[in-house]
């Protein structure tokens, strides 16, 4: 898979993380069932850029053997 592409889906996860967050820091959740949503997109956004990092980090791996 090319790096570029992963790294193009890493930054379009950060900037989601990153409205999500702005959202929840300018108080622009309605109730707390909101509040609890956005932080379950947030968290699972973390994840997901956790699972590319460990993909890059296993094509890197394979293209030095």
């Amino acid at each position: 898979m090319d790096d570029q592409v992963l790294e193009l889906l890493n930054r379009k996860i950060e900037e989601q993380k990153a409205s999500h967050s702005q959202a929840l820091v300018q108080g622009q959740v309605k109730d707390y069932s909101e509040y609890r949503e956005l932080c379950g997109v947030i968290r699972g956004l973390q994840t997901a850029q956790r699972e590319i990092a460990d993909l890059v980090r296993k094509l890197k791996e394979d293209d030095d053997n």
